[in-house]
C-alpha cells in the first residue's frame, strides 16, 4: 500500500467515525438509556414500596387473625390449668363424692351418663369397662378414676359458664378412662358410644401422647367431620407425670372463615386465603367461595418450594402476586393475592401507569426530535460535503483543481523527502485543443477534457495524484516513482490518448494527441513541488517545440 493511500483511508475512517449522523445517534441512544434506566429505577421503587405495602396489610391481617386464635387458645390453656388444679386439689363436696362413687355401678354398661348438679355443670359421658381394654391407647386406672371424674366436674362447671369462643363448635375433654365432657349435648343417650368413639380416635387425640408430643404443646388439626371439615386445637392434659385426657376446641369451616373475613376488614385489597400445615384450603375471605383464586399443581408446587425456605416472603404467579407469612398460634399460612387488575386500580398501580405514559411521551417526542435533528443534520453533512468538493475538484474533469492538486503535491514531496524516496512530476497540455473549440464548438470540447481526464486518472497509479491545472493543462504527481518509472508512465498516457477517438457530434469524432514534460527530484535532489512543476512545464514547451504528442524527460547533454 502506497503512503498516500494509507492517509485516505485513515482520514475516511476518522470522518465515517465522526460522522454527525452517527454523533446524533449517540447521543440519542445515550438519552433514551438514561431515561430508560431512570424510569426503571423509579418503577423498581414503587414495586419494593408496593411489596412493602402488601407484606404490612398481610401482617395486620395475620396479627388481627392471630390475636383471635389466641384467645382460643389462652382459653383451652386455662381449662387444662383449671383441671389441674382439680387434680391437685379435688373439692371437698359429699354430694360429688357420691356421685363420683356411682360409677363402680355404670362401668359395666355398653355406655352410661353421669351428672351432678345439671343446671351448673356437664354431665359426664362415659363407656364400659370392655370398650377401655379393648383400645391400646385407653386405659382405666381405678386409683385414679374418682380423682379423675371430681376434677372433670368441676371443669365441666367451667366450662358451662365460659362459653366457646366465638366461631367455635363445641369444646370437649376426652379422657383415656373411657368418659367425655362436651359443650354440645348428645341427641341420645344411645350416641355416647359412638360419640367416644369418634372422640378416641381422632388424630388431635391419638397424636397427643407422650411420644407423638413430647413437649405437651398446643397443636392444630385439620379433619373431616361427620357433616362438615372441622379444625381443631388440643393440649394434652397431665397431672404428675400422667397423661389423663386432651381437651380440644372445635371450629367449623364457616367460623375460621367469619374469624378471617374480620380480620382482613379493612386491612387493603386483594383476596387473603388461609391453609393448614399440608397446604389445605381452609377458608378464603371472598364472600363468594367459587370466586376464590385457584392454583394449579406446577403453582401451588412453587409456592410451597418457597415456603419451606422462609416463615413469610412473596412470589409472582403470572398476573398474580402472592405472599404469605405464618401464624404464631396456628399451625399453618395465611396468603394474600393480588392479582394485576387489582395493582393497577390500586395507588400504586395508578403511579406506575402515569410514570409509563410520561416515558412512553418523552420518547415518543425523543424519536420525532431525533427523526428531525439527524435529517438536518445529514442535509448540513451532504450539503458541506458538496461544497468541500467543489471547492476541491473541477466540476467539469471531476478531477482535483489546481488549489487541491498543490496542497497535496506539497504534502507528498515532504513526506518522499523525509522517507527518501523519489518523486516526480510530469505536466501535460492537449495539443491543438483551440483547434477542437473553434471546429465543433466548446461542448465537444468539454467531452474532449472529461475523456482526456478520464483515460489519464484510468492509467496512472492507484498513489499518483493528476489535477487539471488549467484550460487544458493536466499535471500529476508520482510519489515514489524515479524519472524511468515517471517516463514509463507518461508515454503510456500518451499513447492512450493519441490511440483514442473521441465522439465529438453524433456523428463526427475527434482523435488528439498530447505533450508531456517530466522532471523528477532525483535529478538534482530538489523536492520543491513548484520548481518540480515549472521544469516539467518547461519541458512541456520543448515538447510541443520539437512537433507535439511526445514526452520529454530529463533535458539532453549539449
Amino acid at each position: 500500500m502506497q503512503p498516500d493511500d494509507s492517509v485516505r483511508k485513515e482520514v475516511f475512517a476518522a470522518s465515517h467515525r465522526f460522522h454527525p449522523g452517527r454523533v446524533v445517534n449517540i447521543c440519542f441512544i445515550t438519552v433514551l438509556i438514561f431515561s430508560t434506566l431512570l424510569t426503571w429505577r423509579g418503577a423498581v421503587v414503587l414495586e419494593d414500596a408496593y411489596a412493602a405495602t402488601q407484606h404490612t396489610h398481610l401482617e395486620n391481617v395475620v396479627n388481627s387473625l392471630d390475636r383471635q386464635l389466641q384467645f382460643s387458645v389462652e382459653k383451652l390453656l386455662f381449662f387444662r390449668n383449671g383441671m389441674q388444679d382439680a387434680l391437685e386439689t379435688p373439692l371437698a363436696s359429699a354430694v360429688l363424692h357420691d356421685t363420683v362413687s356411682r360409677v363402680s355401678d355404670l362401668r359395666t354398661k355398653s355406655f352410661w351418663q353421669l351428672t351432678f348438679d345439671e343446671r351448673r355443670t356437664l354431665p359426664l359421658n362415659g363407656v364400659s369397662d370392655a370398650f377401655v381394654e379393648q383400645t391400646n391407647s385407653l386405659i382405666r386406672d381405678d386409683e385414679r378414676l374418682e380423682q379423675e371424674m371430681s376434677a372433670a366436674f368441676e371443669m365441666g362447671y367451667l366450662l358451662r359458664i365460659n362459653s366457646p369462643p366465638a366461631h367455635a363448635k363445641r369444646i370437649v375433654y376426652v379422657s383415656r378412662a373411657g368418659f367425655y365432657i362436651s359443650t354440645e349435648p348428645n341427641n341420645e343417650e344411645r350416641d355416647i358410644t359412638t360419640r367416644y368413639y369418634q372422640l378416641a380416635i381422632n388424630p388431635w387425640f391419638t397424636r397427643q401422647s407422650e411420644r407423638d408430643n413430647r413437649a405437651r404443646s398446643v397443636r392444630w388439626f385439620t379433619q373431616a367431620a361427620e357433616q362438615d371439615r372441622v379444625v381443631t386445637v388440643s393440649v394434652p392434659v397431665d397431672y404428675q407425670r400422667y397423661w389423663y385426657g386432651v381437651l380440644a376446641i372445635d371450629f367449623t369451616l364457616p367460623g375460621i372463615k367469619k374469624l378471617l373475613q374480620d380480620a382482613v376488614d379493612g386491612n387493603g385489597e386483594g383476596e387473603f386465603q388461609l391453609y393448614d400445615n399440608s397446604f389445605t384450603l381452609l377458608a378464603t375471605s371472598d364472600s363468594v367461595a367459587r370466586n376464590a383464586s385457584q392454583f394449579d399443581e406446577r403453582e401451588r408446587a412453587q409456592i410451597a418450594s418457597a415456603m419451606e425456605k422462609d416463615t413469610e416472603g412473596e412470589i409472582r404467579l403470572g398476573s398474580r402476586y402472592v405472599n404469605w407469612q405464618h401464624l404464631d398460634h396456628f399451625d399453618g399460612v395465611l396468603l394474600r393475592i393480588h392479582t394485576f387488575r387489582e395493582g393497577a386500580q390500586g395507588d400504586f398501580g395508578s403511579i406506575t401507569i402515569a410514570l409509563t405514559l410520561l416515558w412512553l411521551l418523552f420518547t415518543g417526542m425523543l424519536v420525532v426530535s431525533w427523526f428531525v435533528i439527524r435529517r438536518m443534520v445529514s442535509n448540513m453533512y451532504r450539503l458541506q460535503h458538496s461544497l468541500q468538493w467543489q471547492a476541491w475538484h473541477d466540476p467539469l474533469t471531476r478531477i482535483n483543481n489546481r488549489g487541491a492538486l498543490f496542497e497535496r503535491a506539497k504534502a507528498l514531496a515532504k513526506r518522499c523527502e523525509q522517507q527518501q524516496q523519489p518523486f516526480s512530476v510530469m505536466q501535460m497540455d492537449l495539443d491543438h485543443f483551440k483547434n477542437i473549440n473553434d471546429r465543433y464548438g466548446h461542448q465537444a470540447g468539454d467531452k474532449v477534457l472529461t475523456h482526456a481526464a478520464r483515460l489519464i486518472t484510468s492509467t496512472i497509479r492507484e498513489a499518483d495524484v493528476a489535477g487539471r491545472v488549467g484550460g487544458e493543462e493536466f499535471c500529476v504527481v508520482l510519489p515514489g516513482a524515479g524519472p524511468e518509472e515517471a517516463m514509463q508512465i507518461a508515454e503510456r498516457i500518451r499513447a492512450r490518448i493519441n490511440g483514442r477517438e473521441i465522439l465529438v457530434k453524433k456523428s463526427q469524432t475527434a482523435r488528439i494527441s498530447v505533450s508531456i514534460g517530466v522532471s523528477s527530484a532525483r535529478e538534482n535532489g530538489n523536492y520543491d513541488f513548484e520548481q518540480l512543476q515549472s521544469i516539467a512545464d518547461a519541458r512541456l514547451y520543448q515538447a510541443k517545440q520539437r512537433g507535439r504528442n511526445q514526452v520529454v524527460g530529463q533535458e539532453e547533454k549539449k
